[in-house]
C-alpha cells in the first residue's frame, strides 16, 4: 500500500495517472485496494496502466492468473492458418483485458507491434508477432479490439518500431540506419494498420535518417514521422524515463519528451525521490493532448462486447508458453 509521503506526494503533483510492476502485485484483493488508494490519492478516476503482453512480460501471473502464450507463438500459428491466429490474437486481447478489468485495471502497455527480424534484439524477441509487417499489422489490431471488448485502452508500441534495434533501451542506445524507404514499407506499415488505436508508446530509439542525434522519444523530428508518416494521432506516450537509452537526469528526460511532442511520458521505477524531481520539470497536460485523451475515450466507448473469458482462454490452449 501507499506510503503516507506517497500519499502526500500524489495529492500534490497530480499525476495523470499510474503503472503496476510485479513489485505491487500480491493477490487480486491486494491489487483492486492498491488501485482503490492510488484513485482516492488524486481524487478522480485516474488511468491505471499495467504491462501485460502474454508470455515472458506479464505483471500478473502464477497462482493468481493464467500464464499466457507470447505474441510469437500466435504469430506461428496465424503464418499457418490466419483466420485462426487472428481469433487467438483476439482472444489475447479479451483475456488480459478481462483479467485488468476485474482488477480496475483499465490500460494495458500492449500489444507489440515491432517487427521480428534477423536482428532483432532479444529484449523484443518472441514478444512480437512475425517479420511480415501485414501480418503484424492485422495481428496487434486484434489484439487492441479484444482489449477493447473488455474496457481496457490498449497502448500499441514501440512506435516507430523497435524490431530493427541490436541493442536493448533498458541498457543502450539503440542505433537503426535503416533508409526511410524501407521504414515507410515495414515498420512504419505495421504501425499504420493500428493508427485509429488511442495509445501508442515511443520507442527511446535513434533512427538516423529521421533524427542522426535523438531517440524518437525526445525529438520533435522522431514524433513528426509518427504524426505525419505512420499517421498515429492518437496518445503518445514515452517510454520509461529512466531506461539507460536516454542520459539526462529523470527530470531533464522527462521535460524532453514532453518538448519533443509526447502527450505523457512514463516513470518507473517507484522512486519518491525521483519522483518528486520530476514535478517541477513538466507541465500540465496540453489542450492537444487533452483533445487525443478525451479522442481515445470515445473509441473505447464504442466497441464494449460481450464474451465468454474461459471460452477465449481455450482459444490460447496449446500455443507454446
Amino acid at each position: 500500500m501507499l506510503s503516507d509521503a506517497e500519499r502526500r506526494f500524489f495529492a500534490a503533483a497530480d499525476p495523470y495517472g499510474f503503472i503496476l510492476f510485479k513489485r505491487n502485485v500480491a493477490d487480486p484483493a491486494q491489487v483492486r485496494a492498491l488501485v482503490a488508494e492510488l484513485r482516492a490519492a488524486v481524487g478522480r478516476d485516474a488511468p491505471i496502466l499495467i504491462d501485460q503482453e502474454g508470455g515472458r512480460v506479464a505483471r500478473l501471473g502464477a497462482p493468481h492468473w493464467p500464464s499466457l502464450p507470447p505474441q510469437r507463438a500466435i504469430g506461428f500459428r496465424a503464418e499457418r492458418d490466419r483466420r485462426a491466429g487472428q481469433a487467438a490474437a483476439r482472444a489475447l486481447g479479451r483475456v488480459i483485458g478481462s483479467m485488468l478489468a476485474d482488477l480496475g485495471i483499465d490500460v494495458a502497455c500492449a500489444p507489440v507491434t515491432d517487427l521480428l527480424l534477423p536482428e532483432t534484439h532479444a529484449v523484443i524477441g518472441d514478444r512480437a508477432f512475425s517479420a511480415d509487417p501485414g501480418l503484424v499489422g492485422v495481428l496487434a489490431e486484434a489484439v487492441a479490439f479484444g482489449l477493447r471488448d473488455a474496457g481496457v485502452t490498449p497502448i500499441v508500441k514501440h512506435i516507430p518500431g523497435h524490431g530493427r534495434a541490436t541493442a536493448d533501451s533498458h541498457l543502450d542506445l539503440p542505433r537503426i540506419s535503416t533508409s526511410n524507404a524501407i521504414l515507410e514499407d515495414t515498420d512504419f506499415a505495421a504501425f499504420r494498420a493500428v493508427a485509429d488505436t488511442p495509445w501508442a508508446m515511443v520507442a527511446h530509439c535513434v533512427y538516423t535518417e529521421i533524427d542522426p542525434n535523438l531517440p524518437a522519444s525526445i525529438s520533435p523530428a522522431g514524433i513528426a514521422a509518427i504524426r505525419d508518416r505512420i499517421d498515429f494521432q492518437g496518445v503518445l506516450i514515452a517510454d520509461d524515463i529512466g531506461m539507460k537509452a536516454l542520459k539526462g537526469t529523470p527530470a531533464d528526460n522527462a521535460a524532453a519528451t514532453l518538448a519533443a511532442g509526447c502527450d505523457l511520458t512514463l516513470h518507473c521505477n517507484g522512486n519518491l525521490q525521483e519522483m518528486q524531481e520530476i514535478a517541477p520539470a513538466v507541465h500540465s497536460l496540453t489542450g492537444a493532448a487533452i483533445e487525443r485523451l478525451a479522442a481515445g475515450t470515445a473509441w473505447m466507448r464504442q466497441g464494449r462486447s460481450a464474451f465468454d473469458p474461459a471460452a477465449e482462454l481455450a482459444l490460447l490452449t496449446g500455443l507454446a508458453s
